[in-house]
């Protein structure tokens, strides 16, 4: 008669193996929830979706560049493209570019193409022309126009100018959007407005 009594406390007392297993679930549930709200605090105001998303605006208009010696032609798109690189490079790689090492890859490039044109090719008067941008931009366009709203509404007009001439150039919305060559071109239109939409957002 002991035994069974000691039995029953024992079995009423201790946890059972489905309470233990609910328990750690709950616990691994709050962390989780717990790192998600860490991480989406620290993208916001630590700046990683911000950078993120200026590799994606920035990968788009070199995406964009590279088309144009393929399907478009037009002088008028790849010089605002120059411009809109400019004020997407995230701050770290523009602090690279804007050092020593740069300045001399453009000296010899400025040199090249005064002196020797016909060994300066083409396809990098545009790259030569960002790195002359990046090295001689004075502080005020590198760090306020960069950083704040002006950059950002600078880049909207810039996405929203080519979105209207790639669609007129098409033919029409639907051509744009269904078309082979219009279709690659739409895509990386449109993501050149990721970036600047998103930083729009943080700094209203």
């Amino acid at each position: 008669m002991m035994k069974s009594v000691t039995n029953y406390l024992k079995m009423s007392t201790d946890p059972t193996a489905a309470t233990l297993i609910n328990s750690d679930l709950k616990e691994i549930g709050d962390a989780t929830r717990k790192l998600a709200n860490h991480v989406i605090k620290l993208g916001v105001s630590g700046g990683f979706v911000t950078t993120v998303l200026q590799w994606f605006a920035c990968f788009a208009a070199i995406y964009l560049l590279i088309l144009d010696r393929t399907n478009w032609r037009t002088n008028m798109l790849t010089s605002l493209l120059v411009p809109y690189i400019f004020l997407t490079i995230p701050d770290w790689l523009f602090g690279i570019l804007h050092g020593d090492v740069c300045k001399w890859i453009t000296l010899v490039g400025v040199i090249l193409r005064l002196f020797f044109p016909n060994h300066f090719p083409d396809y990098l008067v545009l790259p030569g022309a960002l790195l002359l941008l990046i090295v001689v931009s004075p502080s005020f366009v590198t760090g306020y126009v960069r950083a704040g709203w002006i950059g950002v509404i600078i880049c909207l007009g810039i996405g929203c100018y080519l979105l209207q001439e790639h669609i007129r150039a098409s033919g029409g919305f639907r051509n744009a959007f269904t078309k082979s060559h219009g279709v690659s071109n739409s895509i990386g239109i449109l993501l050149l407005f990721v970036f600047p939409v998103w930083a729009l957002i943080t700094l209203l």
